[in-house]
């Protein structure tokens, strides 16, 4: 997704030339080519991701559209006051990219883990939040919200094979995309983790039980009237996200069902305790942490099972 995402931002930068690049001393083998093609408009901040989201602000109240790139949790925790203070309060055109959201960065530790972005983030007013589920999905969305007023967050895979069957590059802000048509459970999933839903739909078939798999691609604007319509066919929903438990995707999709009183069992399954110095695959960690299709999928018999008695 990486890749995709230096392309397109070429792409757009080759039209506009308000759009600068600014990484904090990282993205290497990534970011050369916009750095090659626009030196004048590409900036390393170095370590110091509070400059660079400072800087950013500036550059947006001067009219320039500023694109910030770092690792998920550093390019939102170490600069958030900055984030708040800049581009959120005063509506500045600032754009964090975030890559490697969830356990990406599953060798390296928790200090590199995505885990409370965007439940960082969910809670600040005016903050645009975007999590793609695959590469073309992404190149939509970048394509169609570059230029938008205010902030957005842009929560990237850092792979680069990433791909959702059935989802076909569809985004459109505030709303939500299906991939998947059955009638015994609802997955709702966010960013990355759509293609481990997509597999345990699969499973699931296998056993004769029918699943819809939902994409949120749209964090912020919520995507309410969707997720509303959709639940309401189901009697079982379960959210699955590379994301700690609390004021995730499950945190939203509690609210929408609580707020409208929707008649749904929700089951939120999400990273629910410190991660402990664990590191490994992020296969390993996905079924350490419960969230793999593994375990989506056992979790949607189980809750059928105890639905019947």
């Amino acid at each position: 997704m990486r890749k995709a995402f230096i392309q397109t931002l070429i792409d757009l930068a080759e039209k506009d030339a308000r759009i600068f690049l600014l990484t904090g001393d990282l993205g290497y083998y990534v970011i050369e080519p916009f750095a090659e093609r626009f030196p004048d408009r590409f900036i390393n901040a170095g370590v110091a991701e509070q400059n660079m989201v400072g800087m950013a602000t500036g550059l947006a109240e001067s009219g320039l559209i500023p694109f910030v790139y770092s690792i998920a949790t550093f390019a939102t925790l170490r600069p958030y006051e900055f984030i708040r203070n800049g581009p959120v309060l005063h509506n500045l055109p600032v754009r964090i990219v975030g890559i490697g959201g969830g356990i990406e960065y599953s060798h390296h530790g928790p200090s590199h883990f995505g885990l409370d972005d965007i439940g960082a983030l969910r809670v600040q007013p005016g903050l645009t939040l975007i999590t793609p589920a695959d590469s073309a999905q992404m190149v939509s969305a970048l394509s169609q919200t570059w230029d938008m007023p205010g902030p957005i967050y842009y929560r990237l895979s850092k792979n680069e094979n990433l791909s959702v069957p059935g989802l076909d590059g569809r985004f459109a802000l505030g709303k939500l995309d299906l991939v998947s048509d059955g009638s015994d459970a609802l997955i709702i999933s966010m960013g990355n983790s759509a293609e481990e839903s997509v597999k345990a739909q699969r499973q699931l078939s296998a056993q004769n039980i029918g699943a819809t798999v939902a994409v949120v691609s749209s964090i912020n604007p919520c995507p309410e009237e969707n997720l509303i319509e959709t639940i309401s066919r189901f009697k079982q929903v379960v959210t699955v996200e590379a994301h700690y438990l609390n004021n995730g995707l499950g945190s939203m999709v509690a609210e929408v069902i609580a707020e409208n009183g929707l008649n749904a069992r929700l089951t939120r399954l999400a990273v629910k305790k410190h991660t402990a110095g664990a590191v490994g695959s992020q296969e390993f960690l996905y079924d350490r942490f419960g969230i793999s299709a593994k375990h989506i999928s056992e979790t949607i018999v189980r809750s059928l099972h105890l639905a019947k008695q």
